[in-house]
């Protein structure tokens, strides 16, 4: 993503990451620690990491954000940045319209139940 696409800030929705994937001086990196496994209090990370994403890209800045298998952490933040953005009208809308960019997302139940929180 760094070298291909430019990306200048990298949210990482990984709990277990110690590090960026690809450090780099030119790259923000934003660790929210989201576990693989969606607890019921997470809904405050969640937040944290669609307002992360909003804000850069706001900024003008070029960002990204992952997971580790890019289906159900990445999948709701994208859900949620969509929404926040105005680009969904509903939560389905928005999983429907992520999907349309990464065909496996799959956002879980429970972090269905925190976007309903939020949104």
């Amino acid at each position: 993503m760094v070298l291909n696409e430019g990306i200048e800030v990298v949210v990482d929705l990984r709990e277990e990451a110690t590090e960026c994937a690809y450090p780099a001086d030119h790259v923000k990196w934003v660790k929210v620690p989201l576990d693989d496994d969606t607890k019921e209090h997470e809904a405050e990370l969640f937040k944290q990491a669609i307002h992360e994403v909003v804000r850069a890209y706001n900024a003008g800045k070029k960002v990204a954000f992952h997971c580790g298998g890019g289906k159900g952490r990445t999948g709701t933040v994208a859900a949620g940045t969509l929404l926040e953005l105005g680009l969904a009208s509903s939560i389905e809308d928005a999983e429907l319209k992520a999907k349309t960019i990464r065909s496996i997302i799959n956002i879980k139940p429970m972090q269905k139940e925190l976007l309903k929180k939020l949104y």
